[in-house]
């Protein structure tokens, strides 16, 4: 039985991109999973200073780096690699969302790169360990600061935001056509939307989480229909792609 995507698949040549797609998607199930288990088991100082992180730091360097959110950073990075998929997917069929979702993926995660500079912190708190005079521990506590500044500031929120509008483009993309299902399209455009309840006082964290269950659960079911492409195939050239 025919697919949509007997329509299109980029060409041979799109064949690898599109199981790494689907094996990215699904090692993005499990990131979250991880890190959620981190901070259950070591909860790290979000909250926190720089003396905070750097005792954490200087503790245990592993646990610093991942309660400063490095596993989130390879989580953002691979999202690149999945966003690079399913723009190809969808190019025929909606060329401009898929564009503009493919574009505020990469800003969305250069910006995020940005806001976890956990190597940055732990060479400040081995620094601040090895200081000798409490001069040059204020200067490296200052150092500090401004990297905590980082991981709650502007490139941060702006990568959150940039998440949502990602989520948006998406699922309006796959709702235009290129074989994903109306399911996966409505998940993605939950997530975005729950995404922003972050902002909200009191219970943020607990709708931010329903974004994070929405988005796992699309990216299993991106992942299964990534993987059903055809690696050859001719590219179709619908009037309505937009």
């Amino acid at each position: 039985m025919k697919t949509r995507f007997d329509a299109h698949s980029g060409g041979a040549g799109w064949g690898g991109i599109y199981r790494t797609g689907a094996v990215t998607a699904f090692i993005l199930v499990v990131i979250p999973l991880i890190q959620l288990a981190l901070f259950v088991v070591a909860p790290p100082p979000l909250e926190g200073g720089a003396a905070e992180w750097f005792a954490v730091f200087q503790d245990n360097a592993i646990r610093g780096l991942l309660g400063f959110e490095l596993l989130l950073v390879a989580y953002s990075l691979l999202s690149v690699v999945l966003s690079l998929a399913l723009f190809e997917a969808l190019r025929p069929w909606a060329k401009s969302l898929s564009a503009l979702f493919l574009a505020s993926s990469m800003v969305g995660a250069a910006l995020f790169v940005t806001a976890r500079p956990a190597f940055e912190m732990l060479y400040l708190g081995r620094e601040y360990a090895a200081a000798t005079t409490e001069a040059q521990r204020a200067v490296l506590l200052g150092a500090g600061e401004a990297m905590v500044a980082a991981f709650h500031g502007t490139a941060f929120q702006f990568s959150y935001i940039l998440g949502s509008v990602t989520s948006i483009l998406i699922g309006a993309a796959m709702l235009r056509g290129g074989g994903f299902s109306r399911t996966t399209a409505y998940l993605r455009l939950g997530s975005g939307l729950f995404d922003l309840g972050i902002f909200i006082p009191g219970i943020g964290l607990y709708i931010s989480i329903v974004s994070v269950l929405l988005l796992m659960a699309f990216h299993v079911l991106a992942g299964i229909t990534l993987l059903k492409i055809p690696s050859t195939a001719s590219e179709p050239n619908p009037a309505a792609a937009v």
